[in-house]
C-alpha cells in the first residue's frame, strides 16, 4: 500500500485563500500575523499584491463559511483557511454562531473539495481567546500549518487519477443520469405482465 502525506516544502506553487473575519479584531489581527509568519517561514509570498496569497476580509466569524465557500468553487486555491474569534457573552448567541460557523465550514470543504481550514477561536472569555492568539501560543501558525499539509496532501490526491471503475461512470449514460442530462427514470415502467416469469 502507498502512504500518502502531506508537506510543508515545495510551496512555491501553493495558493491560499485567507477569509478574516473582523469581529473581535484583536484576537483576530493576532491569529492573522501567526498564520502569515507560518506561511512567510514556508516560502510562501504573503504580499497582498503577490499570486500566492488573497485576503478576504468579512464583518464577522458568521460571514466567514459563505466567502470561504465561494473561494474554494473558484478552484483557483489549494486551500482557505477561515480567521475569526467568537467569544462567550451573557447570551445565547455564541451558542448559534460558533455552531453554525464550524457546520458551514465543514460544509464548504465537503461541497468543494479544497480543505478549508477552521481557524475559528471559540473561547468562554477574551482572555482564553488571547492566549490563543499569542500570549501562551498563536494558533494562527497552527492554522497554517494545517492548510500547507492539507493543500500538499489534496494535490497528491488529485494526482492520483481516476479508478477504471470511476472512469465507466463518468462516461455515457451513467454520467448523463448522475448530471441530471438523461431522463431521471432509471429504467422505463414496466407493467406486472411484461416481467418474464
Amino acid at each position: 500500500m502507498t502512504v500518502f502525506e502531506g508537506t510543508f516544502t515545495h510551496t512555491e506553487s501553493l495558493r491560499f485563500a485567507i477569509v478574516i473575519g473582523r469581529f473581535n479584531d484583536l484576537v483576530v489581527n493576532k491569529l492573522l500575523e501567526g498564520c502569515q509568519d507560518c506561511l512567510k517561514r514556508h516560502g510562501v509570498d504573503i504580499n497582498p499584491h503577490g499570486s500566492q496569497v488573497d485576503f478576504f476580509w468579512v464583518p464577522g466569524s458568521f460571514e466567514i463559511p459563505l466567502v470561504a465557500r465561494q473561494a474554494a468553487l473558484s478552484h483557483r486555491y489549494d486551500a482557505v483557511i477561515c480567521l475569526g474569534a467568537v467569544i462567550r457573552g451573557q447570551t445565547p448567541h455564541f451558542d448559534f454562531v460558533a455552531g453554525e460557523v464550524a457546520k458551514g465550514i465543514a460544509a464548504a470543504a465537503f461541497q468543494t473539495g479544497v480543505p478549508v481550514i477552521f481557524g475559528v477561536v471559540t473561547t468562554d472569555t477574551m482572555q482564553q481567546a488571547l492566549e490563543r492568539a499569542g500570549i501562551k501560543s498563536n494558533l494562527g501558525w497552527n492554522y497554517a500549518m494545517s492548510a500547507l499539509e492539507m493543500g500538499t496532501l489534496m494535490r497528491q490526491v488529485k494526482g492520483l487519477g481516476a479508478h477504471p471503475y470511476e472512469h465507466r461512470l463518468t462516461t455515457g449514460s451513467a454520467a448523463q443520469v448522475l448530471s441530471g442530462e438523461a431522463n431521471l427514470a432509471i429504467a422505463p415502467d414496466v407493467s406486472s405482465d411484461q416481467i418474464p416469469s
